[in-house]
């Protein structure tokens, strides 16, 4: 647990970094939203609460972020939204408020790098349920947590990147070496190794959640020592894999309008059935402090591979699509289960410490 959280000191450092960039170029700290609809008829729905560390336009917050609002956008609560809190004393101030002052049903959002003060936050006011995107385990009564296991697709499309490399090696550029993103990237690995047992995975970390020209720079590195197909588990590398004419697979939602002719498929986290899950809960008076981990597995609707990409340069084998299809129909069925590895990927470097 120790080794943990000195892991997640660095990762909590990296983002207070990016997020004090974005907030001096102009970002949007600490800034409220509401939704919901006509404001008479919201008043009298349940409401609930986004509390975001980064802003929403990061694409894991963002994942998060959609999921309640389309909760909203069907008229089942009223939403409000703030986000860029920050990790530097920031979010317990903004909890105990909106705790205390608009008194929500439920309050979702991410603790990393305020894990203590959630938690604290949460023990305070046991009458509101906290589903909180978290590294660290739940706490009874009221604190549940997720994250975005998406070990599945990665796995799935591992396959693809292996099969497809002409050099027998490929790129992934992550952000932090933690154990969120650890588990993609191995099963991503794992992917590989299972259709190519001779390809080479070069793994590198920009040491930050957000940096699109870092990651950029990280994926040309690793494509001048050899990678011709580029796995961007951070934003950057797909207009890295597009500039250099090579094939790519991106990162939380489909993201083959960045690139119709790089990108083959993406990872897709889809957080409606966490959220709808803990709602249902919150209704019926049966919340709990619990680990919703399952609520992002493939075979619960959490997350999936966008769908495969054939027209993109040099075409894709029918042959490979079948194959990927049919591994995905053994992970639904629960024939395969995708191996999770929390460890930092063997060999993987860090740039940018």
């Amino acid at each position: 647990m120790r080794f943990h959280k000195q892991r997640r000191l660095v990762a909590v450092v990296a983002a207070a970094a990016a997020i004090a960039m974005t907030a001096a170029c102009g970002g949007n700290t600490g800034n409220e939203t509401s939704t919901g609809g006509d404001t008479s008829a919201a008043s009298s729905k349940p409401l609930v609460y986004g509390v975001f560390s980064t802003p929403i336009e990061e694409p894991w917050d963002g994942a998060v972020h959609r999921a309640v609002q389309a909760l909203a956008d069907e008229g089942k609560i009223t939403y409000k939204h703030v986000d860029n809190v920050g990790t530097s004393g920031g979010m317990e101030r903004t909890l105990r408020d909106i705790a205390q002052n608009d008194k929500p049903v439920m309050i979702v959002g991410d603790s990393y790098g305020n894990e203590e003060v959630a938690r604290t936050v949460a023990k305070d006011f046991p009458k509101i349920a906290f589903l909180m995107g978290s590294g660290e385990a739940p706490v009874e009564p009221n604190y549940a947590v997720f994250d975005n296991w998406l070990q599945d697709p990665a796995y799935l499309a591992g396959m693809m990147a292996g099969a497809m490399t002409k050099s027998n090696t490929v790129g992934v550029v992550g952000g932090i070496p933690v154990p969120e993103i650890n588990r993609i990237i191995n099963a991503f690995v794992k992917g590989a190794q299972s259709t190519n047992p001779k390809v080479n995975v070069k793994v590198t970390f920009i040491n930050t959640f957000f940096d699109p020209a870092k990651a950029k720079q990280a994926a040309l590195a690793q494509v001048a020592q050899g990678a011709d197909v580029l796995f961007a588990e951070r934003d950057g590398v797909i207009e890295a894999a597009k500039e250099k004419g090579l094939l790519s697979i991106g990162m939380m939602v489909d993201q083959k309008e960045q690139a119709p002719e790089s990108v083959m498929t993406s990872l897709v986290w889809n957080m409606q059935p966490t959220v709808e899950e803990a709602f249902k809960e919150v209704q019926a008076g049966s919340f709990k402090g619990i680990d919703m981990r399952e609520f992002s597995f493939m075979k619960n609707g959490g997350s999936s591979l966008a769908e495969i990409n054939t027209g993109v340069k040099g075409g894709l084998p029918d042959d490979l699509v079948a194959t990927v299809t049919d591994q995905q129909k053994k992970i639904m069925s629960g024939e395969f289960v995708t191996p999770i590895d929390d460890s930092e990927p063997k060999g993987s470097i860090t740039v940018g410490s």
